[in-house]
């Protein structure tokens, strides 16, 4: 007879351990080893099978031999959630989308299910009943979709039971913490029972060409909990996040095994569920009536779209000792480098100023083109001069005060001229091979952060 295997997992990483240890080697987290039950004595339950009897074993192949095949994408008929994953939904492929409680997770999802026409979606709920799911429904659509199924279940093989005999074209699972396989003697959302069913799930997808679309919960750090192991597996890593108290929600690409991994989408969130917003530029800059000073226009990009955001700047005489530095949206430890810049390259003394920065909208950003336009904004609240609305910057700062050439200047530069801006300020090392009398708005090019300021301050 089979004996009962068990391994003990860090509950913070997923690290495997054949005993237990007090501080987990690879997270470095003390006491976060849980023992489970990873194999039930016994005969194995039958999950996912799609032919019986001998099947022929793989042979290896040069790659020459190798025939391709165009892949066909299932368009969801949400245009941000199609860019995001790279131009549609591929065949078996599986997604996993991880996002804070009561972010619209779920609400993505049932829309999904609800507005994609020529397709059959099983949607497998283990956290709501049907009559929840259905007032949900009819409070994001009016029209009834007979593609649409609802399927209120948690353990895997009485899933798979019900998909042998509905054959979906699209699954949805809402949540994969939820569900439990009878291979694994643990509780559902632990390591092990979330690692079983990932697998089956996977399985199942890339046998029978059926995209699954898995959502995940996220642990305290904002981490997809499950933990690392899930992304791992999967085909494609999204992240739903923004503010509960705010309108707007961000679908975000962190992995992509079949399109770029730096893609996002916008969203609005509504009483009636979630918008797509297809020109985020314009709901990203405020409508000033007045002229204020600390406020410049950044034109960045995420993955393929290009933006301007506001960037917003407050520098203050420290009340207390020790000066202030915070930033929402921007990494703080980036923008104590870009103060040190000012101090050392310029003759700005802030050492003794607080200085707080805030990326409007809510959006986090990442890419460096904004360096410019945070310290034009840092410079317009110190001397309390205002910069006009008509004019954005795209460019990098480096250490020494150079301005450095950012990647894919031309779609920055179209899409602060369709926005009506009047002038924009790129380094001189963009202005190589770019065709500038193709554009309307004016281009200064710079060489250095104190040619910037002696134009826009004298």
């Amino acid at each position: 007879m089979a004996k009962t295997k068990s391994a003990y997992f860090c509950q913070s990483c997923g690290y495997e351990s054949a005993k237990w240890l007090g501080r987990c080697p690879s997270c470095n987290e003390w006491n976060t080893f849980v023992e489970e039950i990873t194999e039930k004595a016994g005969s194995k339950v039958p999950s996912w099978k799609t032919s019986s009897g001998s099947q022929r074993l793989n042979q290896p192949t040069k790659v020459d031999d190798i025939k391709t095949v165009n892949e066909e994408r299932i368009l969801t008929g949400d245009q941000e959630l199609d860019r995001v994953l790279g131009g549609g939904l591929v065949a078996g492929s599986v997604v996993l989308i991880g996002g804070e409680p009561g972010i619209g997770k779920s609400t993505l999802m049932l829309q999904l299910a609800l507005n994609i026409t020529g397709k059959k979606v099983l949607y497998i709920s283990g956290e709501e009943s049907e009559q929840q799911i259905k007032m949900r429904a009819e409070r994001i659509t009016s029209q009834p979709k007979a593609n649409c199924y609802i399927l209120t279940e948690t353990s895997t093989q009485n899933i798979f039971k019900q998909i042998e005999t509905l054959d979906p074209d699209i699954m949805i699972v809402d949540s994969i913490q939820t569900l439990h396989s009878a291979h694994i003697d643990s509780t559902p959302g632990s390591v092990s029972q979330v690692r079983e069913c990932t697998a089956e799930l996977l399985r199942f997808a890339k046998e029978t060409d059926t995209p699954v679309f898995l959502i995940g919960h996220i642990t305290k750090d904002g981490t997809i909990a499950g933990p690392k192991i899930l992304e791992h597996m999967v085909d494609t890593v999204l992240q739903f996040e923004g503010d509960r108290h705010h309108v707007y929600r961000i679908l975000r690409s962190i992995k992509n095994r079949f399109g770029a991994a730096a893609e996002m989408g916008i969203y609005a969130m509504h009483g009636n569920g979630l918008r797509e917003v297809s020109n985020p530029s314009e709901i990203l800059l405020l409508q000033r009536e007045e002229d204020l000073s600390g406020i410049a226009i950044s034109a960045t990009l995420e993955g393929a779209r290009p933006m301007l955001i506001e960037t917003q700047a407050l520098v203050s005489t420290a009340a207390y000792g020790t000066p202030q530095r915070s930033a929402n949206g921007f990494d703080t430890k980036r923008m104590n480098m870009l103060l040190a810049v000012l101090e050392k390259r310029c003759g700005f003394k802030l050492s003794t100023r607080d200085v707080f920065l805030n990326i409007a909208g809510g959006i986090k950003v990442e890419d460096p083109a904004i360096d410019l336009a945070i310290l034009v904004a840092i410079i317009s609240s110190h001397e309390d001069i205002f910069i006009s609305s008509k004019i954005c910057f795209a460019a990098e700062v480096g250490l020494s005060g150079e301005i450095r050439a950012v990647n894919r200047i031309e779609q920055r530069i179209s899409e602060a001229e369709k926005l009506g801006f009047e002038k924009i300020f790129i380094s001189n090392y963009n202005l190589k091979g770019l065709v500038s009398t193709k554009y309307k708005i004016e281009i200064a090019g710079v060489s250095k952060i104190e040619d910037v300021f002696s134009m826009l301050f004298g």
